[in-house]
């Protein structure tokens, strides 16, 4: 058995709920959800996921994020929820003998961004909203410390793990880096109607800060759109929309707009990356619908499918952004013919080319 999440505060509570309701410690395999919907994480039998994109080789996966929903039941739990964490609990509840409804709480609250004002701007008066930025996951050497904080989450109170050496340190340099943050915002950020766009692609590296500060900073703003490079090369863009947890007037469901662009995410937050190439036109579809700001997402054309998508004839990909059918039927482009033994709703077939309207 192995434990396979992403390395955020959601997914370091999830192995710490599983690793406690199995009784044992199996190893973890920290991924990100990207290579997860690239196929780039061998993900073997025995294997629980939480907090990513499914894999049909897993034996239990948990998630919450709306991109990641698929059709077909499977053991384990998703639901639309604050977070995987939450879910974890409600399904091992029996199993689980320690109290931690105090850190799947807080856990519900970061993970959803339901968080106020004086937590945006001092989170260090927060014990875990402090802890919970410490988690970086564009690091990979910091396998070591979230292993650590699962450890000290599995024995200690929020109390002890902030007195803890490291973790100590980590918190220190977060508040710095939030002050930091703070003035690459101020520099860097513009407002496009009711768009916050952060623009971080003059700088050498992506910068890292409170990611809820920019709604403070920018009132109007009902959505930011954080922009930048992967890595050095500048190959791979990286591009990061959130609603604002202070103006919560964007209509938009970001996880499914951003799975068109090969992201995801939930309704109020998610990612995606693309070649620095097609960063021009996927930039400004992204920007323009932010703007429009309309309950279904506006309109994205997808022609053509990615290598992984398996979908049958009668399962054509929705061209409009709005959630999957209530009846479970599929969607059609505007383009496609319906087939000889499917019939308009409300019409019928009088000739090979006629409808007549059908009087109810």
């Amino acid at each position: 058995m192995r434990i396979v999440t992403r390395p955020d505060f959601d997914g370091i509570v999830c192995v710490v709920l599983i690793q406690e309701a199995e009784n044992s410690s199996p190893p973890v395999l920290w991924a990100s959800p990207n290579d997860m919907q690239r196929g780039l994480v061998d993900i073997q039998p025995g294997d629980i996921i939480a907090n990513l994109p499914y894999n049909q080789n897993c034996d239990l996966w948990f998630d919450h994020h709306f991109s990641n929903q698929i059709r077909h039941p499977v053991k384990g739990l998703f639901e639309i929820a604050p977070s995987a964490a939450g879910l974890v609990y409600q399904y091992y509840r029996e199993r689980i003998q320690k109290d931690y409804s105090t850190l799947v709480a807080e856990t519900d609250k970061i993970d959803s961004a339901n968080l106020a004002l004086n937590e945006i701007l001092t989170p260090e008066k927060y014990p875990y909203v402090l802890l919970s930025m410490t988690i970086q996951d564009h690091v990979l050497a910091d396998s070591p410390y979230w292993d650590r904080v699962v450890t000290l989450l599995k024995a200690h109170d929020i109390e002890t793990i902030l007195r803890d050496f490291k973790v100590q340190k980590r918190c220190q340099t977060v508040i710095q880096e939030n002050r930091d943050y703070r003035a690459l915002l101020e520099k860097h950020t513009i407002l496009e109607k009711q768009v916050a766009i952060s623009d971080f692609r003059d700088l050498d590296s992506m910068p890292y800060g409170n990611r809820f500060l920019v709604y403070s900073m920018f009132p109007k703003a009902t959505v930011s759109v954080k922009i930048g490079f992967e890595d050095a090369d500048k190959k791979t863009m990286v591009v990061k929309v959130g609603h604002s947890i202070l103006n919560r007037n964007c209509h938009v469901n970001v996880g499914q707009m951003l799975s068109y662009f090969d992201g995801g995410g939930h309704k109020g937050a998610g990612s995606c990356k693309f070649p620095t190439s097609d960063s021009d036109k996927n930039l400004r579809s992204i920007i323009d619908i932010l703007r429009k700001n309309e309950p279904q997402g506006g309109i994205v054309v997808k022609v053509h499918r990615r290598e992984r998508d398996r979908r049958g004839v009668k399962d054509r990909r929705q061209s409009v952004l709005d959630s999957t059918p209530k009846d479970g039927k599929s969607e059609r482009r505007k383009s496609e013919r319906r087939g000889g033994e499917e019939q308009r709703r409300n019409w019928k077939r009088t000739k090979t080319w006629k409808s007549i309207k059908i009087t109810l």
